[in-house]
């Protein structure tokens, strides 16, 4: 299963991402059933989105390597990250503000879950990186393109080329994280946050979203087989498999 529950309460959804096995990686049910709990905000009273990981450790780790090795092909990976990209651009263009709570770290996809959010907000003690260039390939979930967006084009080439991985402070001076808060009053402090959001007048989150989205557009469908293809020839080449390898290795010595 993919580990995706949904709590709705005072206006403020929650939707957590809790996959402790895997450090909350997502596996192809896992955006399956992220796709039924956004289906299931719609329905809901909500006037606000969270979107958490379970427990402390992880907010999203990534893809799940272990589901994701088995794509072979380059069409099956353009495929997936198809997949997951329209995925995150539907978080992206969700009609109701979206705040990801780095609960805690967001590295490779988990990033781009993050970036795909409105707001985030982290515990102090979080790390976030796009260091999908360890692995030998890039973002292809349409991170790349919102984190241009966000922090800027040659931040984002920096971030981006050498997999840099931030401490939250830093994160935030670059823009990356909007609001850091100390890891004893995170939870306090993101639910602060949706329910003030949630809490003005019905209505007004959804209208300032709609103004600020037409403003800076966060969905960038005409650039996604440029991107998915050239993600695609990264998966396939020796180097990532090399990667991927490595990594296995050392998570069976640990």
């Amino acid at each position: 299963m993919g580990g995706v529950s949904v709590e709705v309460e005072a206006g403020v959804a929650v939707v957590t991402i809790d996959r402790p096995e895997v450090r909350n990686a997502i596996g192809f049910s896992t955006v399956d059933e992220l796709g039924a709990a956004l289906d299931d905000v719609l329905e809901s009273d909500a006037a606000v989105v969270v979107v958490r990981g379970g427990g402390e450790r992880a907010f999203v780790s990534g893809g799940d390597l272990k589901e994701l090795s088995a794509v072979r092909t380059h069409d099956d990976a353009v495929a997936m990250a198809s997949r997951v990209r329209r995925l995150l651009d539907r978080l992206a263009g969700f009609p109701l503000p979206v705040i990801a709570a780095l609960n805690g770290h967001a590295l490779g996809g988990g990033a781009e879950v993050a970036i795909a959010a409105d707001i985030r907000i982290a515990a102090d003690d979080v790390k976030i990186g796009f260091n999908q260039v360890t692995l030998g390939i890039m973002p292809a979930w349409g991170g790349a393109e919102r984190l241009a967006q966000v922090v800027g084009r040659g931040r984002a080439l920096l971030a981006i080329a050498t997999g840099e991985v931030y401490d939250a402070e830093p994160a935030q001076r670059l823009g990356l994280i909007d609001l850091v808060v100390p890891r004893a009053m995170f939870d306090k402090e993101w639910r602060a946050l949706a329910e003030r959001l949630a809490s003005t007048a019905p209505g007004t989150s959804r209208a300032v979203k709609s103004v600020l989205a037409a403003a800076t557009p966060t969905l960038h469908p005409h650039l996604e087989e440029n991107a998915t293809h050239t993600f695609a020839t990264l998966w396939m080449a020796d180097a990532h498999w090399a990667a991927v390898d490595a990594l296995e290795q050392k998570r069976a010595r640990a």
